[in-house]
């Protein structure tokens, strides 16, 4: 562990400018360049806002705003984003990198760290933008978006850890890659993004439970729209999970880093 750590922060300058070069590099040849990293997610909150707002505002007893079911769409999206983009590129950053890592000696645990800060930056972004939506809609922020820090952390460490664990196992078997993008379009069916948990019967509702994304939605939701502190709870689950996986993937990746390169 603290080899890996070393390596880290001996490669932290690689690290950098390999996010400054991804970030770049996907938008090198747009006119719009870093705003489709906002306009997409933006356009996808529309579609569902405009779908189910009729549907949905009357679920939410206590908020007078009428865009509320906007607020609570947005920040939703926020926490599922970065969950979502984290997982679905870590699934095949080894495998879209072999002739990088064939070529050049540098930590490969590198490559996951370079996702999650390129992914953490897009998500910062739609953050900043969510915001400014809500000043436009009359809903300011609040003291509670002081816990976003710590909340968007954990989102980031769970993911990462995920993500790290999936994409060592798609270098050897690569159906993973294939069954998790099914798996993911589930699972944000299975997280309260789009749809209050309350609307589930309650027999259902506890099954929820178990996904460990719902908490970490319902933590942004909580502050974003209530402008209250999350659930401890939740917060706890999400905490030991992330921890778990981070330390899970790096034995998992310290074990096979040396057959990967063969494999690619």
């Amino acid at each position: 562990m603290k080899e890996i750590l070393a390596a880290i922060w001996s490669y932290r300058h690689f690290i950098v400018s390999s996010i400054r070069n991804d970030l770049r590099s996907r938008f090198a040849r747009s006119k719009l360049g870093a705003l489709w990293m906002v306009l997409q997610p933006l356009a996808q909150v529309a579609i569902y806002a405009l779908v189910l707002s009729r549907i949905m505002a009357a679920k939410l007893p206590g908020i007078d705003n009428r865009y509320a079911y906007v607020i609570y769409l947005m920040a939703g999206m926020i926490a599922w984003s970065l969950f979502a983009e984290v997982v679905t590129r870590s699934l095949t950053v080894f495998v879209d990198s072999g002739n990088l890592m064939k070529k050049m000696a540098f930590p490969r645990v590198c490559l996951p760290i370079v996702i999650g800060g390129s992914s953490l930056v897009n998500n910062l972004l739609l953050l900043a933008t969510s915001i400014g939506v809500f000043l436009l809609i009359g809903h300011p922020p609040t003291m509670a978006m002081l816990w976003l820090p710590l909340l968007i952390g954990i989102n980031l460490a769970f993911g990462l850890g995920l993500g790290l664990i999936l994409g060592v196992l798609n270098v050897f078997v690569r159906d993973v890659a294939q069954v998790m993008t099914v798996v993911l379009q589930l699972l944000f069916w299975l997280t309260p993004v789009v749809y209050m948990p309350t609307i589930i019967p309650e027999r259902l509702r506890a099954i929820l439970e178990f996904n460990p994304m719902m908490h970490m939605v319902v933590a942004f939701q909580s502050v974003m729209l209530y402008g209250r502190a999350p659930g401890l709870n939740g917060m706890i689950v999400m905490a030991l999970a992330s921890a778990v996986l981070l330390l899970l993937a790096l034995f998992l990746f310290r074990r096979a880093a040396p057959e990967m390169v063969d494999v690619l």
